[in-house]
């Protein structure tokens, strides 16, 4: 179990943090927990503000494929695919490579990448409709923090299942006062959402022991 960035890569997103947290009302945050067509493609005080492919994925694909050594008819999982953009780098760095997506969001799915079809599923991280060990890594971006923490300990658990020792988690964090404050101006869907070492609580609760990293908002 290690930190490890594997979204080093990644473009920053430009944000207007004061914009977001002008629209941070009760009502837009309900939008936005529905995951439907408002959050995604809808104004960006609602979420996404437009999620189009762009190719952006491509280099994480590639850090993905290389960290854990994956090769075509290796079986991949990403849990929170939304429209399935990394599924679709995932196979187009790996011919051959076996990858799959799920989601809790019926609009994505039904929007999503032409190349993806049929590879993705609806569903919930915490209760993930594969056997044990049937996955050679699982990865789950920016998606365990929507649940309650005790949602989260099933969630991680559920990757851990599906790939003993070789799942990798982002989640939302924060390593200072001031990083946590801008994240609250930010914040949506998140529901729990704590410092590094909360993290690392619910990893060991959930008997983790694959590899993980912060998405953490700066100025």
């Amino acid at each position: 179990m290690a930190e490890v960035n594997l979204l080093a890569r990644l473009p920053r997103a430009k944000r207007n943090i004061q914009q977001r947290h002008e629209a941070q009302t009760p009502e837009n945050i309900a939008v936005a927990r529905e995951y439907g067509e408002a959050y995604f493609d809808g104004p960006r005080g609602v979420g996404y503000g437009g999620y189009r492919y762009d190719g952006r994925w491509i280099p994480i694909a590639e850090d993905i494929v290389r960290h854990f050594k994956l090769k075509p008819g290796d079986r991949v999982l990403d849990v929170g695919c939304a429209k399935g953009f990394l599924v679709k780098d995932l196979m187009k760095v790996c011919p051959g490579l076996e990858a799959f997506g799920v989601d809790i969001s019926k609009y994505a799915l039904m929007h999503c990448e032409p190349d993806v079809v049929g590879r993705l599923h609806l569903g919930s991280a915490d209760s993930l409709p594969f056997p044990d060990k049937s996955f050679s890594a699982v990865i789950s971006i920016n998606t365990i923090h929507n649940f309650d923490r005790a949602g989260a300990v099933r969630a991680v658990r559920e990757v851990e299942r599906l790939a003993p020792g070789r799942g990798f988690i982002q989640v939302d964090s924060y390593h200072t006062a001031r990083q946590r404050e801008l994240f609250l101006k930010w914040m949506l869907t998140a529901k729990y959402h704590d410092y590094p070492e909360g993290w690392l609580e619910v990893f060991r609760e959930a008997g983790y022991t694959g590899d993980w990293y912060w998405t953490v908002l700066e100025e």
